[in-house]
């Protein structure tokens, strides 16, 4: 997997299925259930899910809660909508259990259905302009809009480091530059360290999209956070 020092940097700071969660029950035949049963112990729990066991579904809600509320939250710029969308997913997750073939890792079936929530989500706002998904507020970790600190950076305080909370704040921001799918990739890749194919497999596209995706956001987020890097 490529580990280029711009997504790197960026993210440092903080697979074909339905919405419904049903796509690798439909394809997976049974050796390729066998092979993932055998080598993922959170697709052992689902299976453990799919007989009835409340518990297991537990765990992996212990497991996997936090992961998602992340990357949702970055890919929405809302944290109480990433937890509702979080939510959302282990309810869908909950509803297909009796349909459950293992056909991927369990991660990547989760998440192909968490980017089906969220891109459902992100298209209903953007159908109402009164609640646009919009970067969070810069107030809210005390630091200054990414105009303002770009311009700090590049010319008024040169020699100034950057603080931490700044930081996280620069990260947010250049993250936002990028579009949904963009981010999701970049999301995917270095929150999840997921490989390509499983990339490709969670967003629904090819392994070679996955790259071109990825090139793009490398180029926008060294573009976004060029003066920050070369002046901190």
């Amino acid at each position: 997997m490529d580990e280029d020092p711009v997504i790197r940097a960026a993210c440092a700071g903080g697979t074909p299925v339905s919405p419904t969660g049903r796509g690798f029950a439909l394809v997976a035949s049974e050796s390729t259930a066998r092979r993932y049963e055998l080598q993922d112990p959170d697709v052992r729990l689902m299976l453990e899910v799919r007989d009835g066991s409340a518990t297991a579904f537990d765990e992996l809600m212990v497991r996997y809660q936090s992961r998602l509320v992340t990357v949702l939250d970055h890919l929405t710029g809302r944290r109480d909508l990433a937890e509702d969308l979080a939510q959302e997913v282990f309810l869908r997750v909950y509803r297909a259990r009796h349909r459950y073939v293992p056909g991927a890792k369990f991660s990547t079936w989760l998440f192909t259905i968490a980017n089906n929530v969220a891109s459902n989500a992100l298209r209903t706002l953007a159908r109402r302009p009164e609640i646009q998904v919009a970067p969070r507020d810069p107030s809210a970790s005390g630091g200054h809009s990414l105009d303002h600190l770009a311009l700090a950076a590049s010319g008024l305080l040169p020699t100034r480091q950057l603080d931490k909370a700044e930081l996280q704040e620069v990260v947010e921001q250049a993250l936002a530059t990028l579009n949904p799918k963009q981010r999701m990739a970049v999301l995917l890749s270095k929150f999840e360290e997921m490989s390509y194919n499983d990339i490709a497999a969670t967003m629904q596209t090819s392994p070679q999209a996955v790259k071109s995706l990825l090139a793009r956001a490398r180029d926008n987020l060294r573009d976004a956070l060029e003066p920050y890097l070369k002046n901190s």
